[in-house]
C-alpha cells in the first residue's frame, strides 16, 4: 500500500524536487499539497508549486495556500538562495491547476479527519506554521496523523545562523508546538541533508533521463549550485527537502535514531536551535527522532527513478 502524504512546502528549488519525487514514486500517494511562507512570499511559493505541478503532470491533487507569515515574528525569505521568484533559473509555465478554495490549514485538517486514523503522514519542508496552527485548531489530528517527517533543524549547527536552520528559525514558536505534541516527529535536518550533495555525476544521471521534468531539475540544480557556492561556499549543492520524502518511501535509505529534541525560543545567539540530547539513550516513549546517515546512492536512485516514471509531460 502506498503511503498517503500531505506535502507542506515553500518551493524553493529543493521543494520542487521533493514534489517531483513524491509524485513520481509509486510508494507515495500524494493526497494534498499545501504551501507556507518561507523561501519566498506565500503568493510566490504557491504559484511555484502550481507551476511544478504542471511540469510534472500532477492532476487530481488539491493544492492550497497557507500561512503568509510566522505565528509571532516578521516574515523572512531566502532570496539569496532561491532568487526573487523563489524558483529562479528555469522558465516556469503558467499554472493550469486552480488552488483549492480552503486555507491550507483547513485542507490539512479535513484530509486527516476524513482518512482512517494512522494513514496520513505529514511531510513539511518549510516553516512549520501550517502544521502548528492545524494542531491547535483541531487537536484531534495529533492522534490521527501517522507521523511527521520534516526537513528542518539540525543537531550540530545551522545555516541561517550558527545554531539554527532556516525552516525552524523563521517560525520557532510553530516548530516548538510541532516538536512538543505527542505525535511521532522525525527531523531530517542539516546533518543528514548535507550528505545529499548533487555532484556532477548526479546531475549527469538526471540529465540522462532526457525528459522535460528531468531537464527542469538540471536547470534547478544549476541555479541552486551557483547560489550555494556564492552564499555558503559549497562546491556542490545539498538538496535538502527530497530527503524527507525519501525517508517515507524507503526507511532504509537513512539511519534514524530516537532522541529528545526541543526548540530554543529565547537564546540571543541560539534562537530556533533544535536541541537534541544525545547524552544518554532516549527514554521510553520518546516521540522525537533524528536522521543521522544517508545512503546517498540509494537516495539519488529514487530521484532518478521518479523522474523516469513521470516521463515526458506535455506542458
Amino acid at each position: 500500500m502506498a503511503t498517503k502524504i500531505i506535502l507542506d512546502c515553500d518551493p524553493g528549488h529543493d521543494d520542487a524536487i521533493a514534489l517531483l519525487l513524491a509524485h513520481g514514486n509509486p510508494d507515495i500517494d500524494l493526497v494534498a499539497v499545501t504551501t507556507v511562507h518561507g523561501n519566498q512570499t506565500i503568493e510566490k511559493v504557491t504559484r511555484n508549486a502550481l507551476a511544478v505541478a504542471r511540469i510534472a503532470g500532477v492532476t487530481g491533487v488539491p493544492f492550497a495556500a497557507g500561512a503568509h507569515r510566522p505565528l509571532v515574528r516578521v516574515a523572512e525569505v531566502a532570496a539569496s538562495i532561491h532568487g526573487e521568484s523563489g524558483l529562479d533559473g528555469p522558465a516556469l509555465p503558467e499554472p493550469t491547476l486552480e488552488p483549492d478554495a480552503r486555507h491550507a490549514v483547513d485542507l490539512i485538517i479535513d484530509t486527516v479527519m476524513e482518512a482512517e486514523p494512522g494513514t496520513i503522514t505529514l511531510v513539511p519542508t518549510g516553516a512549520l506554521t501550517n502544521i502548528a496552527i492545524a494542531a491547535r485548531k483541531e487537536p484531534r489530528i495529533v492522534q490521527r496523523v501517522r507521523e511527521i517527517v520534516l526537513m528542518g533543524g539540525g543537531y550540530h549547527g545551522g545555516n541561517w545562523s550558527a545554531a539554527s536552520e532556516f525552516n525552524i528559525v523563521i517560525d520557532p514558536e510553530a516548530a516548538h508546538i510541532v516538536f512538543n505534541e505527542s505525535w511521532k516527529v522525525t527531523m531530517v535536518g542539516l546533518d543528514l541533508t548535507h550528505q545529499a550533495i548533487a555532484t556532477p555525476e548526479v546531475v549527469a544521471a538526471i540529465a540522462a533521463v532526457d525528459t522535460g521534468p528531468a531537464r527542469f531539475v538540471v536547470e534547478l540544480l544549476d541555479f541552486f549550485g551557483e547560489t550555494y557556492r556564492d552564499q555558503q561556499g559549497f562546491e556542490h549543492p545539498p538538496v535538502h527537502d527530497p530527503c524527507a520524502v525519501a525517508l517515507v518511501i524507503d526507511p532504509s535509505v537513512m539511519t534514524v535514531v530516537p532522541v529528545p529534541i526541543d526548540v530554543e525560543l529565547t537564546g540571543t545567539l541560539t534562537l530556533g536551535m533544535t536541541v537534541a540530547d544525545f547524552r544518554s539513550p532516549a527514554p521510553a516513549g520518546c516521540t522525537t527522532h533524528a536522521a543521522t546517515a544517508l545512503d546517498r546512492e540509494r537516495f539519488w536512485a529514487l530521484v532518478v527513478d521518479a523522474l523516469e516514471r513521470i516521463g515526458d509531460v506535455r506542458v
